[in-house]
């Protein structure tokens, strides 16, 4: 396996994992009918990439780096004041970190050399 491979491999565990930390977190932090619609739209971020993600399309990997804010200012908020959460909204900010770094790790491995005629394609 390559350093690509290895670096897109990464990026997408890092998202299963942030995905599940936060489906935990907002299953438990509302009543029944409420968390379920809570949990899908703070899933959205994250999965909005994930189809250029599986791709290994350099482009969505850039936009992608921007849908870990979402991630980084809930767990922010929830470590800060939610107690019944601090935990797994600890997990979710190394997660959103990790993920962030997954991505980044991706961007430098693929990019482009200066010499190359495709420099500017996916």
């Amino acid at each position: 396996m390559d350093r690509l491979s290895a670096a897109r491999g990464l990026a997408l565990a890092m998202a299963a994992i942030l995905a599940a930390c936060v489906a935990a977190a907002t299953l438990r932090s509302a009543a029944w009918p409420v968390n379920l619609l809570w949990t899908a739209l703070m899933l959205l971020p994250l999965v909005a990439p994930l189809p250029g993600l599986w791709r290994g399309r350099r482009r969505t990997y850039a936009w992608a780096t921007l849908c870990v804010a979402p991630y980084v200012i809930y767990g922010i908020t929830e470590v800060i004041a939610n107690p019944a959460v601090r935990g797994t909204a600890g997990i979710i900010l190394f997660a959103s970190l990790g993920w962030f770094i997954a991505l980044v790790l991706y961007l430098r491995l693929s990019r482009p050399t200066a010499g190359d005629p495709q420099a500017t394609g996916d």
